[in-house]
Order: C-alpha cells, then sequence, then structure tokens
C-alpha cells in the first residue's frame, strides 16, 4: 500500500522524535497526545533538535521548515482515522495501549497498518485485541530517534507478509535499518540491554562500586558511550523497571529479577533525567551521583 499519513499517539520522548523523523523524511503527520501542553512541547523539542541539524549542516533550513510543515496536532484520537500507518507511542503499560486500540479502532479505514511502539510488549497479543492482527507490527524505534539508526521489526503470530514488507520500506525510507526479532519479551536490544542496566543497579545495590565508579568502569572499560546507570536515567528508570518486569514475567527466570534498588528509585519518584533525578541528581549545572 501507498502509506504518506501517519498518526503518532504520544507526543513524549519518543512519539516526538518519531514524528521528526517522519516529517523529515516527506510523510505527513498527525501528532495525537491527550495534553496541550505535551503536543506544545513536543513541535517546541522537534524545532529545537531540528535547527541543531541545521546547524550541523545535516540538514538545510528548508528542509527544517518543510517538516515542520508537514506536522499537525490533536487531542481527538479519532482525528487519526485517515491515517494509513498509525504509530502507538503511549507509556509502556499494557493497559493504557489496549484502551487506545479500543478507543481508536472504530475510525481506521480497513487498510490502515496499526504498530505499537513497545519495547517489550508481546505484539501478538496486543494484536488480538484489535480488529487487524494480520496487519499490526511492533515498530520499535530506539531513543533518541533521529540520532539511531536501527528499527526493530516485530511480527506477531498472524502478522501477515504484505504488512512486514510496507514498514520494512517504510523503514528504508528514513534512511534507518531494520531488524526482524521475533515475538519473545523486549525482543533484542532490551533483552540484552537492560538486564545489563539491571545489574549494573545491583553492583550498585551490593556496594561493590559507587554510581560514577560503575559508569566509569563501562565507559573506560568496555568502550561503552554512556555508563549503564547514566543510560538507565536517560532512558527512565520506571521504563526499565517495565522491561525487566515484563521479562521476569514472560520468561520466569530469577536471572530477570527487577534489583530491589531499581524499584525504590521508581517508588520515590526518582525516574531519571525527566524528573531531575535518578541515579544521578541533574538540578544543578553538571549531574551528581546520588549514590
Amino acid at each position: 500500500m501507498d502509506i504518506q499519513n501517519i498518526g503518532i499517539v504520544g507526543a513524549g520522548q519518543m512519539g516526538n522524535g518519531i514524528a521528526h523523523v517522519f516529517s523529515l523524511a516527506g510523510y505527513d503527520v498527525l501528532l495525537n497526545d491527550i495534553s496541550q501542553d505535551a503536543l506544545d512541547q513536543a513541535i517546541v523539542t522537534i524545532s529545537r533538535n531540528l535547527e541543531r541539524q541545521v546547524s550541523r549542516g545535516k540538514i538545510e533550513q528548508s528542509e527544517m521548515d518543510a517538516a515542520l510543515s508537514r506536522i499537525s496536532t490533536t487531542l481527538k484520537l479519532e482525528e487519526l482515522g485517515v491515517s494509513d500507518l498509525v504509530i502507538e507511542a503511549a507509556t509502556e503499560r499494557e493497559d493504557v495501549k489496549n484502551a487506545i486500540f479500543e478507543r481508536l479502532l472504530p475510525h481506521l479505514k480497513p487498510e490502515t497498518i496499526l504498530t505499537s511502539n513497545t519495547s517489550s510488549i508481546s505484539i501478538t497479543r496486543l494484536a488480538s485485541r484489535t480488529d487487524r492482527p494480520e496487519k499490526f507490527m511492533g515498530f520499535h524505534f530506539m531513543n533518541p530517534v533521529p540520532v539511531m539508526k536501527l528499527v526493530e521489526l516485530i511480527r506477531g503470530i498472524a502478522t501477515d507478509e504484505p504488512t512486514y514488507h510496507a514498514l520494512l520500506k517504510v523503514v528504508e525510507s528514513l534512511g534507518k535499518t531494520a531488524a526482524s526479532a521475533e515475538d519473545f519479551p523486549a525482543f533484542i536490544v532490551n533483552r540484552i540491554l537492560m538486564p545489563m542496566i539491571n545489574e549494573a543497579v545491583y553492583t550498585l545495590y551490593e556496594g561493590v562500586g559507587s554510581v560514577k565508579s560503575i559508569d566509569e568502569s563501562m565507559k573506560l572499560g568496555a568502550n561503552h558511550p554512556m555508563g549503564p546507570l547514566e543510560l538507565a536515567d536517560f532512558i527512565g528508570l520506571d521504563t526499565c523497571l517495565a522491561i525487566m518486569n515484563v521479562l521476569h514475567d514472560g520468561l520466569a527466570d530469577t536471572k530477570y529479577r527487577p534489583c530491589p534498588l531499581l524499584t525504590k528509585y521508581v517508588e520515590a519518584g526518582w525516574l531519571g533525567r525527566k524528573t531531575q533525578r535518578g541515579f544521578y541528581d541533574y538540578r544543578g549545572e553538571t549531574p551528581v551521583p546520588t549514590r
């Protein structure tokens, strides 16, 4: 099918990044959220990130202006019904995602492809709650979306070949690379990454090292661009905990048990950069470790 109109549910960190790359690639984007403030902030963020690309010579000013002109926003979920492709990028909670699909389905065209940007939840299970499991896929972008080149494509048990190949072409049109993953908890990237982050939290919890020493050890000893605790703050500790819970519940293996310290930070509301405190305190001029 000819995909031109993109509907995105959720204007947060992932949703606005996805809107950014699609609009820059020439697609018309309709961005939805339940909060007007979130939509307004998303446009500010997209503009700022596009300006950064212009200043670095990666795109022209005319490309930025054209990209911004292709993005519209709406508080009404039903307005996404005109879309050829819908990407759900809401919070990593299955009940929230299912409620979105239930509200959205009556307004979609029969041929619309429905996808989720979930980083861990079963695509087969999400698809089974819709009227189009054959046109449903996992469409997992990496954060930050404008920078990261990978997109995980996850087929549910009922996903048909035309849907898969249509999304494969979309990924190519964005200038990104697709990796096909089987529908197992957390797919490929987070199946490997999140247990590493969780183990770093255990290392902190057990007093093996401080926040600073753990992060510096992995940056200087393993050549990682960010330490695991710094990365956890960037992702969001609530998201890390949610993915670890999916792994633990879905695979029934104690090695995926979330670290109690990770749970404690989330219960405290210290979720990382988005709340200004996590494993680092971001309220000053430079981040300071909290342990």
